[in-house]
């Protein structure tokens, strides 16, 4: 049992790494898909094209070179080898799509997999943004705060200024006068 959840804790941490966000879309490219489907990324893309009117641009689209050079350029280790052609990026709902062309046994576990990786790394965002949110309130207040405080500082700076220098005081009572 505890071999198991290791072995899922590995997967997702495999899967959660091959996640990129293109397009303002969270994707993972046909040649990752292929590796953890163990399948040749020929095959894979093979199938998702005989069934295209599955894959809309939603689910599934080609990176452009420039994209395709920016990736490579985060990555660092170049381990692309010869790509000859740019490579396909599936987005959550492509992925889901593909347990529907590819159907071994293999393929529905890997997908089970990326599916649950693809919400937890959703709820990490949805949680990630009410914590900038938070932050951000914070901020506001603290920023509040600071023009408080100033103001604060500034009455005492008077008042201290008025204790240095009290202006002269008219006496009051009865004056005598001396006679001479």
């Amino acid at each position: 049992m505890e071999n198991e959840k290791q072995q899922i804790k590995v997967a997702e941490n495999l899967v959660a790494g091959k996640i990129y966000y293109i397009r303002d879309r969270r994707v993972i490219l046909d040649r990752d898909l292929a590796e953890l489907y163990e399948v040749e990324t020929k095959v894979l893309n093979q199938s998702a094209r005989r069934n295209i009117e599955r894959f809309p641009d939603a689910f599934m689209f080609q990176l452009t070179s420039s994209e395709f050079e920016i990736l490579k350029s985060q990555i660092v280790t170049s381990s692309w080898g010869g790509t000859r052609k740019l490579p396909f990026a599936f987005t959550e709902q492509g992925v889901a799509m593909l347990s529907s062309v590819l159907k071994s046994k293999k393929g529905i576990q890997v997908n089970i997999q990326i599916m649950l990786v693809f919400s937890k790394v959703r709820e990490f965002f949805v949680d990630s943004l009410e914590l900038k949110l938070d932050i951000e309130e914070i901020k506001r207040r603290l920023a509040n705060q600071d023009k408080n405080l100033e103001l604060v500082f500034t009455y005492l700076d008077e008042l201290i200024e008025k204790q240095k220098s009290p202006p002269p005081r008219r006496q009051i009572g009865y004056k005598w006068k001396l006679e001479e």
